[in-house]
């Protein structure tokens, strides 16, 4: 297909999401209730379609070269197709914001007024790799009365074909409008430029994914765009810290799950317990196959080998069993430090002071600020959101995980009795 031919499809799309957005709004919660499991049951009855179209997306992952890590990501068997369904009914048993009165007043003139959440309208989701991306985003997204645009990457493409389809067929039997799921079949980067400056009929776009990716997001799109570049993430260890606690949550931040954005990257300590905790820590992360970048006051007190720590090291996110190592003066290095290079995402400090946490959480300008915990908890379903669209470091709309309620906007309803101005 050439380019216009691309373009003209993607614009019929939109034309019809913001028709089926139209219908959603017009639908009860249990209605959308019946028709996510009505969803799920559809995955698991298509699961010799969906397994097969999935070996064709793996195939051509080993034909690519592919690292295994990635091919993990893309691998869908029985089991995972079990969780992926399981994910749709988890979501319709989650309370509905869509509606919700979030405020009400009333005038000294007799209006009444009420603040109240509603779709946001069309959403368009960009994404990468993991096939389970799909019906996360597009149920989390029905839930909340919005019709959604979904663009995978080529790496799922068959599996995502498969998936919207099922979706989109199992809800409609329910009673699920037309088009109210539907996934872009193209994958070239010409699709995503196309999509991102169709603010006629998209109303919001997420694109989850690497930082090449979302850049080119940003600097095309014409409609608000929700995302976060890096998870650039800290654990401050203060002076009086329980050590045997921080070394525990740094251990756990930074190995549980090296390769995500809320995965620890840097560790910050306080001066005075550089002699006792360092080596405390070194000979874990060392147990635990974590290479360490280190300024020389860490290198010489860590006990283990370590790599001298560049300027860039304090701004990486390493999405692998690496980490950073910096010796601090006090609280307010540590701020300073995390406010300059880190990225806005989880940042957590250990310490007994509760004026001193509560001073380091009102001074961090991140979306999620800890205390005393690993900041692998920055997560909605850790939250008790029950899921989430992802995790944003934006500011204006929605910030850190973002569950049912920040896929709603809001509208007020003002109800009078003849007042005139």
């Amino acid at each position: 297909m050439t380019d216009t031919d691309i373009q003209s499809a993607i614009l019929e799309m939109g034309r019809k999401a913001r028709a089926a957005s139209r219908e959603l709004v017009k639908l009860t919660t249990a209605q959308k209730n019946a028709i996510l499991v009505a969803m799920a049951d559809e995955i698991e009855a298509r699961q010799t379609v969906i397994l097969e179209a999935n070996a064709k997306d793996l195939a051509r992952a080993t034909q690519n070269g592919l690292s295994k890590a990635m091919i993990d990501r893309l691998t869908l068997d029985p089991k995972r197709l079990k969780a992926v369904a399981d994910a749709v009914r988890e979501v319709a048993a989650l309370p509905d914001p869509v509606g919700e009165v979030l405020t009400d007043w009333s005038r000294p003139n007799g209006l009444h007024i009420t603040k109240k959440r509603v779709p946001i309208g069309v959403i368009g989701i960009i994404f990468e790799s993991r096939p389970n991306v799909t019906t996360d985003a597009a149920s989390l997204c029905f839930k909340t009365g919005n019709a959604t645009l979904l663009r995978g990457g080529s790496e799922a493409i068959d599996s995502n074909v498969a998936l919207a389809a099922a979706l989109q067929a199992g809800g409609e039997r329910a009673g699920l409008p037309a088009d109210s799921v539907q996934l872009i079949p193209f994958t070239d980067r010409a699709s995503v430029e196309h999509m991102a400056k169709m603010d006629q009929y998209l109303d919001l776009i997420i694109p989850r994914g690497g930082k090449g990716l979302i850049e080119k997001v940003v600097a095309t799109a014409r409609m608000p765009v929700i995302k976060h570049y890096d998870g650039v993430c800290h654990v401050y260890v203060a002076a009086d810290a329980d050590q045997e606690m921080a070394a525990q949550i740094i251990v756990n931040a930074k190995t549980q799950k090296p390769g995500v954005c809320n995965a620890l990257e840097t560790i910050l300590v306080n001066r005075e317990i550089a002699a006792s905790f360092y080596p405390r820590i070194g000979q874990r992360l060392k147990a635990a196959g974590v290479q360490i970048h280190a300024d020389p006051e860490a290198q010489s007190l860590l006990g283990v080998e370590s790599i001298p720590a560049t300027e860039q090291d304090w701004s990486t996110e390493w999405l692998d069993l690496i980490l950073s190592a910096k010796t601090v003066a006090d609280l307010d290095e540590a701020i300073t430090h995390i406010n300059h290079y880190g990225s806005h995402h989880t940042d957590s400090i250990i310490t007994a002071d509760r004026a001193a946490a509560e001073r380091f959480q009102h001074e961090i300008d991140s979306a999620v600020v800890m205390h005393n915990a690993s900041t692998r908890f920055n997560d909605g379903g850790e939250f008790g959101f029950g899921a989430e669209i992802g995790i944003s470091t934006d500011k204006l709309h929605a910030r850190g995980p973002m569950g049912l309620a920040e896929l709603c906007s809001y509208k007020y309803l003002v109800d009078g009795s003849g007042q005139i101005r």
